[in-house]
């Protein structure tokens, strides 16, 4: 009796492939994975536990002193405390007419007792970040995961055009270019809408004119069919009661 080794050697390939793809899936990303340039955006550092034996208790997230971004707010994690660090600009920023002359360098997460990344578990650490540059095409957060036996994953290597995704790949955001209406582009768009919209006001209130009016009308025609129809009720009675007195006249 011979023995399949085919569904065998099938299950060995695909485990192979899931090991492989595995480490692919368990970096620490940003999502979404783009912006808008010269605007603000919200992001979200995902950070999946890849261990079966540790937890992770520290995120810390390093921003780009290349293009320094003058507002960087975290969203508050449960179980979580954060510490947002500044830094001094070799060249002062503008924003909003005002010279920004520090920006935020560093952002970090430190679990607490109960806010541990468990294996097989994990956590998305928000911040609303602006203005985005109008000049880069991407931004690399360069990120350091630690976990609750003392190992660091730096997860700080720059992914490269064109080439094969590095070990320890770090999160990045790429930058798109704006929505065709922003950004400083022409908002003619937003003025037909506008008057698109006052347009539809008018008429909705020129049908409403013309309905109220025929209904005033209606109304007047019924109390006028109305008082009409009670006279002739009146009148028709007081005729009756006139022949029915002529007639009792004449019998006597």
């Amino acid at each position: 009796m011979k023995i399949s080794r085919v569904p065998v050697v099938g299950a060995v390939a695909a485990g192979t492939v899931l090991l492989a793809a595995g480490p692919c899936f368990a970096h620490v990303s940003v999502q979404p994975g783009e912006a808008e340039k010269g605007g603000y955006s919200t992001i979200a550092f995902k950070v999946p536990n890849e261990r079966d034996n540790a937890s992770t208790t520290k995120l810390e997230v390093n921003l780009p002193t290349d293009h320094p971004l003058a507002s960087v707010m975290p969203q508050p994690v449960p179980g979580w405390d954060v510490k947002v660090t500044k830094s001094k600009l070799d060249k002062p920023l503008e924003m909003h007419g005002e010279k920004i002359t520090e920006a935020v360098s560093k952002v970090t997460w430190t679990a607490k007792s109960d806010g541990k990344i468990k294996p097989g578990q994990f956590q998305q650490f928000p911040l609303s970040v602006g203005q985005l540059p109008e000049d880069a095409d991407q931004l690399v957060f360069k990120a350091l995961q630690t976990y609750d036996n003392k190992e660091v994953v730096r997860w700080i290597e720059a992914p490269k055009e064109g080439g094969e995704e590095p070990e320890n790949p770090a999160p990045v955001l790429k930058l798109t270019a704006p929505a065709e209406g922003e950004g400083g582009h022409s908002h003619g768009g937003s003025d037909d809408a506008k008057s698109g919209e006052q347009k539809a006001g008018d008429d909705h209130e020129g049908e409403h004119g013309s309905g109220a009016s025929e209904a005033a009308a209606g109304d007047s025609s019924d109390t006028t069919a109305r008082t009409l129809g009670i006279v002739g009720i009146v009148v028709g009675v007081a005729g009756v009661a006139f022949g029915v007195l002529a007639g009792r006249r004449r019998s006597a």
